[in-house]
């Protein structure tokens, strides 16, 4: 009896004993860790850092059943059954660790360049599951099963889920050729061949998420928006050209009439929030002679595109307050309208 109790208790006072201690290791290696990562401008340590803090846990508890299981008189059978699960959990706990560590420091590093590829979604999701797969596999090769058989059944049974999600696939295919081609990013002010616009907000494995201005989301399949005409009004640049009609009496001096436009919108650069001056905005006398006025077109830079609504508001109270102040007659089309009496028309 007494030769019994010696064979669980004194392995399980070594399991508490080695667990306890590499615990208070632990504690005092990320407080150091942390002390240190504070006085770093970088987050790269903080993310490295706060992915190992909890798979650190299982890291000591496993080190721990080792040792116990090493010294105990356990049968061979068992502790090796034993031992196998010990490194499973390890392995399995690494590849958490290295997925989440992965994911952290892409999205960060992502951000931090202002890349065209979105920090959530397909990227994000494809870099993950990587290294779930090759965790997996490392794991399959502890416990001695052959990955070859596997490979080849996933093979065939991979050809039957082809057939069966052919969409599902043509969309992933789809937002992987759009985030490489660049053409459409995250961020992106857009507009859809059906004339729905937004800011691109998300390219996932089978989707692109489009915010429209009103605060509603556009959800397109990849495989349709790889197929349709889509205008990008962040390429090649933000900034875009703002053009204004304005028609005047056929009464007005042509050259007054622009000088008074470029004048108004000069004045306005700097006091309408994202009219630009460079490039000085400018007149055009297009389109020219209209039914019943002088078309001119007045030409100026924005920022971006959301920028030219209140930038044409401004502008047009501005100009026909000038106008009112310099007698500039903004005109009205005319009809003339006769009518025939009957007894006429009979003749």
């Amino acid at each position: 009896m007494d030769i019994d109790l010696k064979r669980i208790f004194i392995p399980a006072i070594i399991i508490l004993a080695t667990a306890s201690a590499l615990f208070i290791i632990r504690g005092i290696v990320f407080r150091l860790l942390h002390r240190w990562a504070k006085k770093t401008e970088t987050k790269i340590d903080d993310i490295i850092i706060g992915s190992f803090r909890i798979p650190s846990i299982y890291w000591c508890l496993a080190i721990g059943l080792y040792i116990g299981i090493a010294i105990s008189e356990l049968p061979e059978r068992y502790a090796f059954y034993l031992s196998k699960t010990i490194h499973v959990i390890v392995i399995l706990s690494i590849t958490i660790a290295t997925a989440n560590l992965a994911g952290k420091i892409f999205r960060n590093y992502v951000q931090s360049l202002n890349l065209p590829i979105p920090t959530t979604g397909l990227a994000y999701g494809i870099l993950k599951g990587t290294i779930f797969i090759i965790g997996i596999l490392i794991v399959l090769s502890v416990l001695g099963i052959s990955i070859t058989p596997l490979i080849t059944a996933l093979g065939v049974g991979g050809l039957a889920v082809a057939l069966a999600l052919q969409d599902t696939l043509a969309n992933l295919f789809a937002g992987i050729h759009i985030l490489m081609e660049k053409s459409i990013r995250v961020g992106d002010f857009v507009r859809l061949e059906t004339g729905q616009e937004g800011y691109v907000e998300d390219i996932t494995w089978r989707t692109t998420r489009v915010r429209m201005l009103p605060n509603n989301m556009v959800v397109i399949p990849n495989g349709k928006l790889a197929q349709s005409v889509v205008t990008n009004y962040y390429l090649p640049e933000k900034r875009m050209s703002l053009l204004i009609p304005i028609g005047v009496s056929y009464s007005s001096d042509p050259g007054k009439v622009e000088k008074i436009l470029v004048e108004e919108a000069k004045k306005a650069v700097g006091e309408i929030p994202g009219l630009l001056g460079d490039p000085e905005p400018f007149v055009r006398f297009i389109p020219g002679f209209g039914e019943s006025s002088l078309d001119f077109t007045l030409i100026c830079q924005v920022r971006e595109f959301v920028d030219q609504y209140l930038a044409q508001h401004e502008l047009r109270k501005r100009i026909f307050k000038r106008f009112h102040e310099e007698g500039i007659e903004i005109p009205f089309p005319h009809r003339t309208v006769y009518l025939r009496e009957e007894k006429d028309w009979k003749k």
